[in-house]
This record gives C-alpha cells, sequence and structure tokens, in this order.
C-alpha cells in the first residue's frame, strides 16, 4: 500500500497526460501561455499504463484520474483509457477537462472504459468566458457537457472557480442551471497555483462567501459526514436533494487528514500533494531499466514522507514553482 506516516493510505491516483492546454485562464497561465514540456520528457503512452498498473496491481491503487494540462490535447488518451480499463483488477477511471473537444470524444472515451467526467465551467455568460479563459469557446464547452452526459460519462461534474470582478455572482445562476441539467456542480476555492504567482489570499472568494450567495436562493441541507469519506467536496441536498452542490475549500477548510491521494506529472514525477515543493523522480528510474518492483518501493517511500499538511495556514507558505497546468488537477 501507498501509506505515509500519519496512516492515510492513498488509493486514488491522479495522471497528468499533458502541461499543454488550449484556454489562458487568468487564475491559471499568462495570456502568452507558458514553456512546456519537450517531447523526450513527456512519458509515453507504454510508459503511463505501466506506471498506472504497478500502482494498480501492486499498490493498492482503486481509482484513476487523467487531468493535465488539457488532458483530450493527449493524442493517445482513448488508447490510454482501453489499456487502463483492461488491469485487473480493474480501476475506476475518470477524466477532468475544460470540456473543449469533448464533444467528439466523449463516445469514444465511453466505449474505452472511462466512467465519468469533471468539466470546468466557470461562467454562463459567454462574454465573461471570454475574459476568463481569453478565447471564444464557450459553446464548445456546453457542447461537450452534453455530448458527456448522453455517453454515459456520468454523473457529469461541473468544477467552478469564481473570481472577484468577474463571475462572483453567479454562484446562484449556476446551480439552478446545473439543476436542470442534471449535473452536479462544485466550487472550488481559488488555489496559490498560478503560474504568474499573483494569488492573493485576501480578496479570493471563499467557501463561506460561496454558502452565503447559494443559500440566498436554495435551501441546503449538509450531507452525512460519513458519506464525504475521503473526498474532498463538502457536499449539500438542493432543496431536500435528489441533487447536490460540492465546496471544495482547500485555502479555508483544508481536508488533508482525509487525503487519499498520490499524484504522477506528465514528465513522470510522484507529488505527494498539490502544494509539494519536492517531487520523486520515476522517469529516470523507468528508463534505466528498474523492474516494477524497483518502481513500486520508490513510489512507496516517496508517499512514506508525505508532510501532515498542504501549510496554506502557515505564514511562511511558499507556493511550489509549478502551476496547475504542469502538476495536474
Amino acid at each position: 500500500m501507498l501509506i505515509d506516516t500519519y496512516g492515510r493510505i492513498a488509493t486514488d491516483l491522479r495522471v497528468s497526460l499533458t502541461d499543454r492546454c488550449n484556454l489562458r485562464c487568468t487564475y491559471c497561465m499568462p495570456e502568452e501561455g507558458l514553456q512546456w514540456l519537450a517531447k523526450p520528457d513527456l512519458l509515453t503512452d507504454d510508459e503511463i499504463v505501466r506506471l498506472i498498473g504497478i500502482a494498480v496491481r501492486d499498490l493498492g491503487v482503486e481509482e484513476v484520474r487523467f487531468t493535465g494540462g488539457e488532458p483530450l490535447l493527449r493524442p493517445g488518451l482513448v488508447g490510454i483509457v482501453e489499456r487502463v480499463a483492461a488491469l485487473a483488477p480493474r480501476p475506476r477511471m475518470s477524466l477532468t477537462t475544460n470540456g473543449i473537444g469533448l464533444a467528439r470524444t466523449a463516445t469514444a472515451l465511453r466505449t474505452a472504459g472511462l466512467d465519468r467526467v469533471n468539466v470546468s465551467l466557470d461562467t454562463l455568460r459567454p462574454d465573461v468566458f471570454q475574459a476568463l479563459t481569453r478565447r471564444k469557446r464557450h459553446a464548445d464547452v456546453l457542447d461537450g457537457l452534453q455530448a458527456a452526459r448522453a455517453a454515459g460519462l456520468t454523473p457529469v461534474k461541473v468544477n467552478t472557480v469564481l473570481m472577484p470582478g468577474l463571475n462572483a455572482d453567479e454562484a446562484p445562476d449556476l446551480l439552478a442551471w446545473a439543476v436542470e441539467n442534471d449535473y452536479e456542480l462544485r466550487f472550488i476555492e481559488q488555489m496559490p497555483l498560478d503560474a504568474q504567482h499573483g494569488w492573493k489570499r485576501e480578496g479570493m472568494i471563499t467557501a463561506g462567501d460561496i454558502l452565503a450567495s447559494l443559500r440566498s436562493r436554495f435551501t441546503l441541507t449538509p450531507e452525512a459526514r460519513e458519506e464525504r469519506g475521503s473526498a474532498p467536496a463538502e457536499r449539500w441536498l438542493v432543496d431536500g436533494g435528489p441533487h447536490r452542490v460540492g465546496v471544495i475549500a482547500s485555502v479555508t477548510r483544508p481536508f488533508c487528514r482525509a487525503c487519499d491521494r498520490t499524484r504522477l506529472t506528465a514528465d513522470g514525477q510522484i507529488r505527494t500533494c498539490l502544494f509539494a515543493t519536492e517531487e520523486t523522480d520515476l522517469r529516470a528510474a523507468l528508463r534505466s531499466g528498474a523492474p516494477d518492483a524497483e518502481i513500486a518501493r520508490i513510489w512507496k517511500v516517496a508517499m512514506w514522507g508525505k508532510k501532515a499538511g498542504s501549510g496554506l495556514d502557515d505564514p511562511a507558505f511558499l507556493q511550489p514553482d509549478r502551476p496547475m497546468s504542469a502538476i495536474g488537477g
């Protein structure tokens, strides 16, 4: 098992397939983009499937989430999903995406074995979407959401970040829309993972702000604590159910004590936390001919050293060098 010194066991693997993205969200990267990883530095499809296989067969991983950058930009994505679905035991598989391109790939991904998707959408207004992402692709995201639902990639979850002065007033409208379309909405506090290192705690939209806004229109009933388990989102029934809304409050309500995640970057580094400042290189072991048992040992040692928390509540907190697009969500 991937166990740490605090007794937490990692059963959820987040796999970044690329650091590239076709949006330029203001809270993630500058308008001109970033210096992308060179192709030789990226794990190959075979290397990704081998590492996931080690995690599933030898280390107790039960769920795999494919992330980016934007994972739909990975040419071999459908093949990777199909090969991971053939592993025994078969892990649950999901995908976090901006939804652009999902309309043409949702059916193929479902056929290959993908179970569900999380789609990022921060606004219902096309002009605000363009201001936030610096791209005119709002309709493409809505089409992708509909295609995911039609393909059976359910429950379809929608991830939303609220930003002051842009979409901070949209929480109730977004929830009404999600309920109407049978999507599960999750608000995520803005985290200090932007490439520009411009994040400031002061002025950010907090979980408390979000819940107060939602309660101006809806009755929210807290979900039983035991139902949450290690999930990062606190969830509430909307007007008695069955629809739910979640809030991921990484900054103001950290959930590190129940964390069950391990992370693999697109260039083969193990990260024990989104906010980790250290990484463990599995790519070098792979390419030097290390057997599966040695790779598993390296991975276990890395996770054994996982820190108690993210450190966000520490006045001396330092933002990691890698931005979210290079870490994976």
